[in-house]
């Protein structure tokens, strides 16, 4: 059997080469590494924005947008409560300045029995900062003897931000993931900001296009009694009417019943193609099964009429219902080009943002910036690593021979871990790298003297050696674990670069706590059994 000495060298061994082999991609360009051997590892680590190029977009979300579509489902939740309840009422109106419902009951006898119904529309909202309970999302009070009031509270309207903006950030990261880019860095800022940062982009205004389109998809049934060009000039609406424009250019106005037949929340695909008879680019879609249902119910009672696809307030397809549409699935086509088609589908796919989105900020880095930064990085390390090396020979001769090997080793375990974490590198993680190169070979030099000391001391150089790691290893531990409770601190507090630096800190020490403890050891242990020195070269 094998000694457990000879296990330990055969683990350490499949840890190095394993590294050694994870790292290797990165020192070749993508093109190099696409002639290599398929067995071979290919992934390399991710370049963030600073050092790949890209966009860098901060978008504010509409509040009063999203407050008035909101007032619009509250308004809708009352009409829906109150026919329930068979309760008469009038003027149901919203008020978007001061975020409230109001509506009018006709019998008096109705109002406690309508105040109860509409009561039950105020849900809570979870807990506050302290644990307590923080109030539902409306507050519904009696207005006079025949009004009810709902009012959107303010812990409803964070709550209300809050689910906005996550949603929002889930939308994003769908939309610019269908770009095919990498490790997109999607974030909250503040209250109402996304931060979205996308590295190595190079189509800014499609990615800004893509983010920004709300993608909103109504279905609505065309009135074919009114006049649009006349009601466009007079601008005078028919009452359950309104008056939308086409994204052509010109734009071409129709008039719309404002009830909507069927919405985009019922959509569960949508995939762009081309037209089997003109061979246009269409996207087609398909429904769930709700979806499917009311589309076939409302195409079966309407056959002959026209109905139209709107798409952000626009009407981008009016076409006139044939026949029943009962399997859930359609066809939007609207002279789009090729791409138009795609990021159409994209939009879909992806679901409608909650409110719109605003670009407050924008900056661009050029992919040459990011090529400066990528060299000035690699001199910083190469010049760290070519003085760290010249010191550490000099200073300890063949032991310090050993802890340069383990140096490269580590730097080579680095690149490896973050390759596999699909872990993106930036900036302050070159520096974290860097700054790895100097701390790493601390513990050498701990342990380095704790053996001059021990051979000081008339140790044999076996025994020197032993106690020297021995004695070493407590405090080597105790001084990289409490940089490890800083560096841990700094990637909880932190976000985007200095989670980077942080990232790379972390695999740095955890991985020279390795090299230069157990790969060091190895090496010596097999040194010292093989040239048996009488003393030791320090």
């Amino acid at each position: 059997m094998l000694h457990f000495q000879q296990w330990k060298l055969i683990l350490v061994s499949v840890v190095v080469i394993l590294g050694l082999l994870y790292a290797l991609p990165n020192l070749f360009p993508t093109s190099t590494m696409e002639r290599m051997p398929s067995w071979l590892p290919h992934k390399q680590v991710n370049l963030g924005l600073d050092l790949q190029g890209g966009a860098h977009l901060l978008y504010q979300l509409d509040e009063k947008e999203m407050i008035d579509d909101w007032l619009n489902t509250i308004r809708g939740d009352v009409r829906e409560a109150l026919r329930r309840s068979r309760i008469g009422y009038t003027d149901l109106v919203q008020n978007v300045t001061t975020r409230s419902v109001s509506v009018k009951i006709r019998e008096g006898g109705d109002l406690d029995k309508a105040f109860e119904a509409l009561n039950k529309l105020a849900v809570p909202v979870g807990a506050d900062v302290f644990g307590g309970f923080a109030g539902n999302d409306l507050e519904v009070e009696r207005q006079g003897s025949d009004g009810i009031k709902l009012t959107v509270t303010d812990p409803g309207l964070t709550h209300r931000m809050t689910s906005a903006i996550q949603a929002s950030i889930e939308t994003i990261r769908r939309r610019v993931d269908a770009m095919g880019t990498t490790e997109p860095s999607i974030q909250r800022e503040g209250r109402n900001r996304v931060l979205v940062q996308v590295p190595g982009v190079s189509d800014v205004e499609r990615l800004k296009h893509l983010i920004g389109e709300t993608g909103k998809l109504e279905f609505k049934m065309v009135d074919p009694s009114a006049d649009a060009l006349q009601i466009a000039q007079t601008k005078q609406v028919p009452p359950g009417d309104e008056l939308i424009y086409s994204s052509d250019d010109p734009p071409v106005p129709y008039v719309l019943k404002d009830q909507v037949l069927v919405s985009g929340q019922n959509l569960v695909d949508a995939q762009p193609g081309f037209d089997g008879q003109t061979g246009e680019p269409i996207v087609t879609f398909r429904f769930d099964a709700a979806g499917a249902k009311r589309f076939g119910r409302v195409t079966q009672d309407n056959v002959g009429l026209p109905f139209a696809i709107i798409l952000d307030n626009k009407v981008i397809s009016a076409p006139v219902i044939r026949e029943p549409i009962l399997g859930g699935t359609g066809q939007i086509s609207g002279n789009f080009s090729v791409q138009e088609a795609n990021d159409l589908s994209v939009l879909l796919r992806s679901g409608a943002l909650p409110a719109k989105l605003t670009v407050i900020e924008e900056r661009t880095v050029g992919a040459s910036l990011g090529a400066d930064s990528i060299e000035s990085g690699k001199v910083a390390a190469y010049w760290g690593l070519g003085l760290v090396v010249i010191f550490m020979f000099v200073a300890y001769g063949l032991f310090g021979l050993f802890a340069n090997l383990a140096l490269i080793i580590n730097v080579a375990l680095i690149f490896a871990v973050l390759s596999l974490m699909g872990a993106t590198l930036t900036l302050p993680g070159i520096a974290g790298i860097v700054l790895v190169i100097g701390i790493a070979v601390d513990a050498n030099v701990l342990i380095n003297e704790r053996i001059r000391e021990e051979v000081r001391s008339g140790k044999s150089p076996f025994a020197a050696v032993e106690a020297g790691y021995t004695r070493a290893l407590t405090t080597i531990i105790d001084s990289n674990v409490t940089t490890l409770i800083a560096v841990l601190v700094l990637f909880w507090m932190g976000s985007g670069p200095v989670r980077g630096f942080a990232i790379t800190l972390t695999v740095g020490i955890i991985a020279s706590m390795f090299t230069a403890v157990t790969v060091t050891r190895l090496m010596i242990a097999y040194w010292l059994r093989w040239a048996r020195p009488q003393a030791l070269p320090l």
